[in-house]
């Protein structure tokens, strides 16, 4: 009997559903047991998330001060064969809950020696936290063997209206020609091939090795046009960051007109550098891509972009 820990945070919703149907042919197998452990900060984040406590959370986000979580309800000594951490990203970041869960001598037993495979689920920018949660994981001793990544439906100007939409006010639906916000159904719905592909791989222990599992299955895509991006956006989180935590902690009212501030020079940002930076990347393409190639095979690993097992795994097979 091989043992899967399941270990997820999802605010909305959403990555509870990635997380089911992953897990689904997992559930049924006669093989496993499946234990699925749901991170509960002591002080929850709301949804949909006022607009203003959102924002507020990103000096943390970025510097890792997590919160305070409930106890897990299994023991701290569980020996899982096999862990599937599934987290969201806020603001560049893993998202807070699943940071203090990494920062906690739980994590470090639970975790130490094991395989872990991460699933996350965000708007389309998620390379600095998965470098973020790579160190982490260390920390932890814990072997990274595979990455799952659904980012939103839509086009980036899409999901830049929708995702945040569906954030501040709840709404989810198709709206003025916008596609519904977050990942497809559809697309959550086909990761039960990932289940299905750990179900095979446990039965062979080739959780045992240190290769991945989910390969030739589609599990990333990094877009290489956003990671300068990032790298721009995270800089300016911890610069902006360091001054509001030394203004005062999360929550305290001296922040906000700070934070006000701090929203005009994003939107100036992202109307001036933004298309610079996007401008000038698509003249540079032509002689970068050897080296564009390279940023790519690296954050997908060790899990890659390949398809060439699809026709194996799939929801009904």
């Amino acid at each position: 009997m091989k043992k899967i820990l399941v270990l997820q945070y999802s605010q909305t919703g959403q990555l509870s559903s990635i997380v089911q149907s992953i897990s689904a042919p997992l559930q049924e197998s006669p093989g496993i047991e499946l234990t699925t452990e749901t991170l509960r900060p002591l002080d929850p984040y709301p949804f949909p998330w006022p607009f203003f406590r959102f924002l507020d959370v990103f000096p943390e986000c970025v510097y890792l001060d997590a919160p305070e979580l409930m106890p897990l309800q299994i023991d701290a000594d569980y020996d899982a064969d096999l862990v599937i951490l599934a987290y969201q990203v806020w603001f560049l970041a893993p998202a807070l809950p699943i940071t203090g869960f990494l920062q906690s001598e739980q994590a470090k037993r639970l975790l130490n020696g094991k395989p872990v495979i991460t699933v996350i689920g965000c708007r389309n920018m998620w390379t600095r936290a998965h470098e973020t949660m790579k160190v982490m994981l260390d920390d932890c001793g814990a072997r990274l063997i595979d990455n799952v990544v659904l980012t939103d439906q839509g086009s980036l100007l899409a999901s830049f209206v929708t995702t945040p939409r569906w954030l501040w006010t709840g709404k989810k639906e198709p709206f003025w020609g916008f596609p519904a916000a977050g990942v497809s159904d559809q697309e959550i719905q086909a990761c039960c091939r990932f289940g299905q592909a750990i179900e095979q791989a446990l039965g062979e222990d080739a959780e045992r090795s240190d290769g991945p599992l989910l390969q030739g299955l589609q599990a990333v895509e990094a877009d290489v046009s956003q990671i300068q991006s990032e790298k721009v956006g995270y800089r300016s989180f911890l610069i902006w960051g360091k001054l509001l935590r030394r203004i005062g902690k999360q929550g305290d009212s001296r922040r906000t007109p700070v934070l006000a501030v701090y929203v005009v020079f994003l939107i100036l940002m992202i109307v001036t550098v933004v298309p610079l930076s996007m401008l000038l990347k698509a003249l540079l393409a032509p002689l970068m891509k050897q080296r564009h190639q390279q940023i790519k095979t690296y954050f997908e690993a060790p899990s890659g972009s390949g398809s060439e097992r699809m026709e194996e795994f799939g929801c009904g097979k």
